[in-house]
């Protein structure tokens, strides 16, 4: 209670500088970059560069910034407790106090409405629909859906599908099945991934802090009792996390891959549609590593960091423009 207070007084005393600068990092906006999955489908039907496509598709990643920071903003303001006793989300502004709930939800309803109004702009009422979807999937999973076991996976990988699904619906580009499937089981993956990895992260603090006081066995592994203590809200186990991001890798590989065969590129000599399956499969199984060693709890910064997984998504994305007739 007392800590609380000092928050209020805080909070109080604060100028509205110091308030729009902890407004602005819990907006969040280094993970904005998240929202370029949009370009995903003009870039596969090779129409990016057009400029009337090119326009709408940087309507669609405003309205997905504005969108996704309103669900950032939301989720801290649910979350403040629990984030407090994290030992690095205790620093996010909300948790911290730093930035008024109050604020943050005001905040969150303005964006929300300014994403849909920027999302007006493309002159596609389905596009207006698939924010307000996202919104609402957001908001849904804020307010209790991330407790639910296997639909709090569900609806974080739906935000991504979302994203690319929005991106063909704004430019007015039809979507295959084989794209949707790929969008969709490899952001599964990415997700059981990340939960994954933060899971290894979690367990090896419990190992070691049981290791200090002498409560580990010889073998220095932690039961399967313990192990599932420490989970998430969602309480997953690493085997259940890895069967599902495993299952996930291999769908989407399979599903790029009879994409990559079966598409024509008459416009080209050399068959780069198969040829982007190989850096395509690499980047997937080098994500894997990053995963399995537990690196991946920050998916946004694995590029920065792993520069193979750089390498190859380069690769990637040349080939794969050369197979959309991009170049």
């Amino acid at each position: 209670m007392a800590q609380q207070g000092l928050r209020e007084v805080s909070a109080a005393r604060r100028s509205p500088v110091m308030t729009a600068a902890a407004l602005w990092v819990a907006l969040r906006p280094k993970q904005w970059i998240k929202n370029l999955v949009v370009l995903a489908a003009p870039l596969a039907a090779g129409d990016l560069f057009r400029f009337h496509v090119a326009l709408h598709a940087a309507i669609a990643v405003a309205a997905f910034c504005l969108a996704s920071s309103a669900g950032y903003l939301v989720n801290d303001v649910a979350d403040a407790e629990a984030d407090r006793a994290h030992p690095v989300k205790c620093r996010r502004p909300i948790a911290s106090g730093r930035l008024s709930p109050p604020i943050a939800i005001s905040a969150a309803a303005v964006l929300a409405i300014a994403s849909l109004l920027v999302a007006l702009t493309c002159g596609q009422p389905r596009f207006v629909l698939v924010i307000a979807i996202y919104l609402a999937v957001t908001v849904s999973y804020s307010l209790g859906a991330k407790r639910i076991q296997v639909i709090d996976l569900a609806i974080v990988a739906a935000g991504f599908v979302l994203r690319a699904v929005g991106g063909g619906v704004a430019t007015g580009i039809p979507l295959s099945s084989w794209f949707l499937l790929v969008a969709s089981f490899g952001s599964l993956f990415m997700v059981a991934g990340k939960r994954y990895s933060e899971l290894v992260q979690r367990t090896a603090a419990a190992s070691e802090d049981r290791a200090s006081t002498g409560t580990v066995g010889q073998t220095g592994m932690l039961s399967p009792a313990a192990e599932n203590s420490a989970t998430d809200a969602a309480s997953y186990s690493l085997s259940y996390l890895r069967f599902v991001w495993s299952v996930s890798a291999g769908a989407a590989i399979f599903a790029y891959a009879v994409w990559a065969f079966e598409t024509d590129t008459p416009h080209a000599h050399i068959a780069w549609a198969q040829i982007s399956a190989a850096p395509f499969v690499l980047a997937i199984l080098r994500y894997a590593v990053d995963i399995d060693h537990g690196r991946a709890a920050a998916p946004e910064d694995i590029a920065l960091r792993d520069r193979v997984l750089l390498a190859l998504g380069i690769a990637w994305l040349i080939t794969f423009s050369l197979a959309a007739g991009v170049f």
